[in-house]
């Protein structure tokens, strides 16, 4: 199982701030995951157009081609503007 954590705007746009699934087939790295959940359609394609989309993998900033496993927990965290 992997634990996918939704920050902040993404949390809104998704309607959801966390969820848990099994590491689906063929996945093995953040890009894979991203590709995966965007195929859902909807809001979640916006995984792929968000610029500056950061991910974490056990609460370690990550890269697209990080590798995950099951048990791993991944953030996501969209694009923030404040003053």
């Amino acid at each position: 199982m992997l634990k996918i954590l939704y920050f902040a705007g993404l949390r809104e746009t998704l309607g959801q701030g966390s969820e848990q699934l099994e590491l689906p087939g063929g996945v093995v790295d953040v890009a894979g995951l991203i590709a995966f959940l965007a195929a859902r359609g909807g809001q979640w394609a916006r995984l792929t157009t968000l610029r500056n989309l950061r991910y974490a993998v056990n609460q370690e900033m990550a890269r697209p081609d990080s590798t995950l496993r099951a048990g791993d927990e991944v953030a996501f965290f969209p694009p923030v503007t404040g003053g």
